[in-house]
């Protein structure tokens, strides 16, 4: 029963991505991905309510969970390029090496950030 329910809340989380693809066509709008659109737009359903976080909270967990599982083909996809594991690949790794420890240096940033407000509320 619970994986009826994980892949209804999957379904949903598409529709709506689904959604921001179609706002992206409609619009034209050639810079802004409609992944992107779509996230923004599931993000303003969540705080309008109109969508309710349980009805997404566990088919969102589980593609979180497996997210790595989503990268595995654009890698293998990569080997067949031996241009990019020259030197063009080692510029392309230090620039995702970077972003990884920005990304992670704000992200505990803003972690600890939250942590001492919700304690100051407490």
């Amino acid at each position: 029963m619970r994986i009826w329910i994980v892949l209804g809340q999957i379904l949903l989380i598409n529709l709506v991505y689904l959604c921001g693809e179609g706002i992206a066509h409609l619009l034209r709008l050639e810079k802004l991905p409609g992944s992107i659109i779509g996230l923004a737009l599931l993000f303003l359903l969540l705080k309008l309510r109109i969508i309710r976080l349980e009805w997404v909270e566990e088919g969102a967990k589980w593609l979180l969970a497996e997210l790595l599982l989503f990268f595995i083909p654009p890698t293998v996809g990569i080997i067949q390029f031996p241009q990019i594991m020259g030197v063009e690949g080692l510029r392309m790794a230090g620039a995702v090496w970077i972003s990884l420890i920005a990304v992670m240096c704000i992200t505990g940033l803003v972690a600890e950030f939250l942590q001492k407000r919700k304690k100051g509320k407490a």
